[in-house]
Formats: C-alpha cells, sequence, structure tokens
C-alpha cells in the first residue's frame, strides 16, 4: 500500500493513501489529521463518533511542548473519504491496517498511541499485530465483548433514527461530518455493532478472538465507572486477560479524557504512564 503525504490551503494537512480496506472500491483515500506539538510521536484514535464530538484539545495543549501529537480522522469521519456502504463486521481490523498505511505515510516507524472507545479496540489490534510499531499504548473506554445487551436499544437508535439522539449532539456531529452525511456515518457505526452481535458466538465472544492475552506492550486503561457501554464483568474479564494489566477507573462516563469533571486527572495519568514507558 502506497502513500504520499499532501497539504491543501492553510494548516489543512492530509495524506493519500492508495488503497484502504475501511473503502475497498475508492481510490486514493484521504485522510485529514491534526498534527500539533514536537517530540515523541502521540497517535490519538477517536471513537465511533468522530473526533470532535470527543475532542482531544485539553491532552493536545497539555502535552504539546514535549510530544507530537497527532489526530487522524479515519475514512469515514471528519474531513477525511466518506464511507457510502456501510461498515463491515471487520472494521475495527481494517481500520488498524489503515492506521499503520497512515503511519508509513508520515514515516513514523514507532509510536505511542491513545485510543478511545472503538480508537482503543483499533490500538490493541495493532497492540497484538504489531508491537514492533508502538512504544506504548493508552486504551479508554475500552470495548472487550461483542455482544453488548445493554447497549442494544442504544445501537438500534443509532442505527436507525440518529436524528433522535438530541439536538445538541446532532448538531455536533453536522459540524464534525456535513449536513447530510452525519446521518449515514452514525447509522452506519449503530448497525455495524449490530451485526457484530448477531454474528457472535456467544455472550463472552470478544473483539479480539481470544489474542488479547497477546498484548504485551506496555498498556494503560482508562475507563469510566458509569460507562454506558460496558457489559457486567467486561472489565474483569479484561484483568483477566491481559498480563499485568495497568487500570485506572474513574468516576466518569463514556469519555473521560473529555468530560469537564475528569479531564485534567485523566490527562496527569496519561503524563505519568507516558514519561514513564517513555
Amino acid at each position: 500500500m502506497t502513500a504520499t503525504r499532501l497539504f491543501e490551503g492553510h494548516q489543512l494537512p492530509y495524506v493519500s493513501l492508495r488503497t484502504s480496506p475501511l473503502v475497498p472500491n475508492v481510490s486514493p483515500i484521504r485522510i485529514y489529521y491534526r498534527d500539533e506539538g514536537q517530540g515523541t510521536p502521540l497517535v490519538l484514535l477517536h471513537g465511533g463518533w468522530g473526533y470532535g464530538v470527543y475532542p482531544f484539545d485539553r491532552q493536545i495543549d497539555a502535552l504539546r511542548s514535549d510530544w507530537r501529537l497527532i489526530a487522524p480522522d479515519r475514512s469515514g469521519y471528519g474531513r477525511s473519504t466518506r464511507i457510502i456502504e456501510g461498515l463491515p463486521l471487520d472494521f475495527h481490523h481494517r481500520a488498524a491496517i489503515e492506521t499503520l498505511s497512515f503511519l508509513d505515510a508520515l514515516d513514523i516507524r514507532r509510536t505511542f498511541i491513545w485510543g478511545h472507545s472503538d480508537g482503543a479496540v483499533i490500538a490493541a489490534i495493532l497492540g497484538i499485530t504489531a508491537p514492533e510499531r508502538l512504544s506504548g499504548l493508552i486504551l479508554e473506554s475500552f470495548h472487550y465483548y461483542r455482544v453488548k445487551n445493554h447497549s442494544r436499544e442504544f445501537y438500534e437508535k443509532l442505527a436507525c433514527h440518529p436524528e433522535t439522539l438530541g439536538e445538541s449532539l446532532c448538531r455536533k456531529f453536522e459540524a464534525e461530518h456535513g449536513k447530510e452525511y452525519w446521518k449515514t456515518i452514525i447509522s452506519n457505526q449503530g448497525k455495524a455493532w449490530l451485526d457484530i452481535a448477531e454474528k457472535s458466538t456467544g455472550s463472552d465472544d470478544d473483539l479480539y478472538g481470544g489474542a488479547l492475552s497477546k498484548l504485551l506492550t506496555l498498556t494503560l486503561f482508562i475507563h469510566g465507572r458509569h460507562d454506558p457501554r460496558t457489559e457486567p464483568g467486561e472489565l474483569d474479564a479484561v484483568r483477566c486477560t491481559v498480563k499485568k494489566c495497568n487500570m485506572r477507573v474513574l468516576d466518569a462516563y463514556h469519555s473521560p479524557h473529555s468530560e469537564r469533571a475528569s479531564s485534567s486527572l485523566v490527562t496527569e495519568i496519561a503524563q505519568e504512564f507516558l514519561r514513564a514507558s517513555g
């Protein structure tokens, strides 16, 4: 997979990938990204609603003097190439491949990665499949189980009626993804999670095919105690699976890094981990 770097206008960096498994019938693929600070690279992978809904802006401000923070919009999100056809069952794995191509385009051979929600799943897959490319991982609001019984109604709403999520949230989606397109990507996200559950072999079936125990990269888990997307016993299953599991559970919800009450603490915890690991 070849890639080239290009810029358009002022302060709008893009990477052009020849192909991406997330958008198999489109070439080239344009990946927009934010690039702030200097030093050791730290890649920030957004969740299933896009960067702008749960931004890492506070972390970028705090870390930019010591770290080069790079936050791409993966295919389907923000200013990057759109996905109209829908998300496949293995979209996390495809996104991991796209992320490696993105790193190659920027000539980043080794990096820290901080992934949130779906971004944490993608980051963990990279930790399993390409550990030589990683210096450390921060996995925030992590998903382990394929079946999310407590979230089924929520995913059905995303899939069929995303406009009912509330006026404020819909305005954020529109600003991030476009006036009409935002419904497509949010709906695709809900449908994908429903399909993942439907094709699972049981309630304890995991997103990593039983391979999460192979995650040996230095890893910090950050999780909200009140995260509505977490199933009962899910964090305990992670602790039993990952060797030397370093998990911080905070008084927060699904996005500790961007929630006002927990953002500063999350940044401090991340800084401590990054300094020790680096």
